[in-house]
């Protein structure tokens, strides 16, 4: 069955993979201990909730001059159901190297390095600030953040300038990811007996009209390029990730709801591409109206992205733990692009591989585990402590 835990940051890995902390799930018992632990290691905590069983939790200590550090996780995890593991995703599991469990590298094992690093500092030696910002529902869109951020910003707080929010990159620094967003868009036709469809209004074709619109405005978007040195698909990226309609086969439709995912690229804000989307959509809309039918968007989420300046301080302050002195890109999003309304320089720098980030047999190396502690804490003393 594998090795037990053999160190406290491991015993506090176990304990985190223990909460099924899947996104539709409350979150409470993880947020609360992780409070519980911040405030015995001296911190102020604030729990702020979005909704029941929905909390993000910020603890800081130290003075509030200029400089500071933040470092930020998200507490809940994709899901399992469907997935082939061969350990029980929700137990921390120790074969040779690896700490297998759904959230290891993405990114619970993160979070228990850092509480374990703040753990083992004396915290009254900090001369600038020193902040724990942990998450909920970054899985589902960056929602928890997007709801910190607002919920601080209408409070008059600020984070420090220098964050890292530490998502699996393999020990790599990158600075630039795009952004994700989701529309809903729902056509309502008029329903009548498929035997006379000149009666009705079909939502299925509305549908597939939308579709070809979407498809006008994909191409469009894919010759928008920029950062091509440091991310792989350097343009936004659209799928239509879901197509939902129909009551019967013998009825004309009338809905169809079609669920369209946006990840746009850094420095190009969703509002514009929207804007964009919805010019190309009128015509359609108002033809529809016309026929008795509608056309709606609605907006889900939108978390923007991430392009924080090469020359930002903390870039030097990671280099040396580092796998490559050079930046680069991830595809991925992340809280970090939240953050920056705040007027976070957000880097995203953590233990573990995305590539094995949301599969069966998620798994962070043992020694990972441990260097990111180290990294931890010797990031703190040289930002916070240091004179």
């Amino acid at each position: 069955m594998g090795e037990r835990p053999s160190s406290a940051v491991e015993q506090t890995l176990a304990r985190l993979i223990g909460w099924d902390t899947v996104s539709h799930l409350p979150l409470t018992e993880m947020a609360g201990w992780l409070a519980d632990r911040a405030e015995s290691a001296g911190m102020t905590v604030d729990r702020y909730e979005s909704s029941p069983g929905k909390i993000n939790v910020v603890a800081s200590a130290g003075p509030p001059v200029e400089g500071g550090l933040g470092l930020s996780g998200h507490m809940d995890v994709v899901p399992v159901e469907g997935q082939a593991w061969s350990t029980d995703p929700f137990r921390l599991t120790i074969e040779g190297d690896r700490l297998f469990g759904r959230g290891t590298c993405d990114m619970k094992g993160f979070i228990a390095a850092s509480v374990e690093a703040v753990a083992q500092l004396n915290l009254q030696k900090l001369r600038r600030q020193l902040v724990l910002v942990w998450t909920h529902d970054e899985e589902v869109g960056c929602q928890g953040s997007a709801r910190l951020v607002a919920d601080m910003a209408s409070a008059g707080r600020t984070l420090p300038e220098a964050m890292v929010v530490g998502e699996p990159t393999s020990f790599r620094i990158a600075h630039v990811h795009p952004g994700h967003a989701t529309l809903q868009i729902r056509c309502t036709g008029r329903p009548a007996h498929s035997s006379r469809p000149s009666l009705g209004l079909s939502a299925i074709k509305l549908g597939g009209q939308v579709l070809a619109v979407l498809g006008e405005l994909e191409r469009s978007l894919e010759t928008v390029r920029g950062h091509e040195d440091v991310l792989q698909t350097p343009h936004t990226v659209m799928n239509v990730g879901r197509i939902e309609g129909g009551e019967a086969i013998n009825i004309v439709p009338e809905r169809c709801t079609l669920d369209v995912g946006f990840r746009p690229l850094p420095g190009l804000p969703f509002a514009e591409i929207r804007a964009e989307l919805m010019q190309r959509l009128q015509p359609l809309i108002d033809r529809t109206r016309l026929q008795g039918g509608d056309i709606a968007v609605h907006d889900v989420q939108c978390s923007e992205g991430l392009h924080t300046p090469s020359t930002c301080v903390h870039v030097d302050l990671l280099r040396g733990y580092a796998a490559s002195d050079d930046l680069v890109g991830v595809p991925f999003a992340t809280d970090a692009g939240n953050f920056a309304a705040l007027g976070c320089q957000s880097l995203v720098f953590g233990p573990g591989s995305i590539d094995v980030a949301h599969r069966p047999n998620e798994f962070l190396k043992r020694k990972d585990l441990a260097r990111t502690v180290d990294i931890v804490q010797d990031l703190i003393r040289r930002r916070c402590i240091a004179a």
